[in-house]
């Protein structure tokens, strides 16, 4: 039912939150300029995230080219967010031009291309003592905003999403739709990340074949909402 649920989301889980966040959420200057970007608090200083959580382009890691469209070569890493604070927009050759800003070589779109999220602290035999008693979900579908500049992210939960009491599995769950902000259930509701981090490939076929994927680990929400 309905409600606020301690929640375990599974790496695949937290790849769907962060691809989300990187197709619409406005990483890019021109969306922070435009006011088209869900982290527009955070970028002017106005929020922050949990110290947990870090969020950079590294293409050490990813396989995937570092060079764009026009074959500019971009860092081979570049922090976007470190220890819940703004540190880099992604900035294109155009929006270097158009902002009087930098450019770091990102895409014509400027999206993540090698995303990573830093691990934490909690280790892989723990994560079902560390929930307790809350919601474990593998994976998420139908995302997207129910209120951009606000933060706040709407979506599925998926297969493989279970009901677990006191550290064990007790049942599948019927499909839940969540809605929440994620100023919250990335800031103060943010409990842990998991130390292993996984890898998913991007399996997109729009236009080519994709390349590359991202590294994410577990993590460990208090007090996620659901609202059907």
């Amino acid at each position: 039912p309905k409600g606020c649920y301690r929640t375990y989301l599974a790496p695949a889980a937290v790849g769907d939150m962060i691809e989300t966040l990187i197709w619409g959420g406005g990483l890019g200057e021109a969306d922070l300029r435009q006011g088209n970007s869900a982290l527009g608090k955070l970028e002017r200083g106005e929020l922050s995230l949990s110290a947990q959580f870090s969020l950079s382009e590294n293409f050490e890691r990813a396989g995937v080219p570092r060079f764009n469209s026009l074959g500019e070569a971009a860092p081979a890493q570049l922090p976007v967010i470190q220890q819940g604070q703004w540190i880099n927009s992604l900035v294109s050759s155009r929006s270097a031009k158009e902002y009087g800003k930098a450019s770091n070589a990102a895409n014509a779109g400027e999206t993540m291309r090698a995303p990573v999220v830093d691990p934490g602290q909690i280790r892989k035999q723990d994560i079902f003592r560390e929930l307790g008693t809350g919601l474990y979900l593998s994976n998420l579908h139908y995302l997207n905003w129910s209120d951009l500049t606000a933060g706040r992210i709407t979506g599925m939960t998926r297969y493989a999403c279970f009901w677990v009491e006191d550290g064990e599995i007790v049942a599948p769950i019927e499909n839940l739709r969540f809605d929440d902000d994620l100023y919250r259930f990335l800031g103060e509701g943010l409990l842990g990340l998991t130390q292993a981090q996984t890898f998913l490939p991007a399996v997109g076929t729009y236009d080519r074949r994709s390349l590359g994927g991202m590294w994410m680990p577990g993590m460990l929400i208090d007090q996620f909402r659901y609202t059907l």
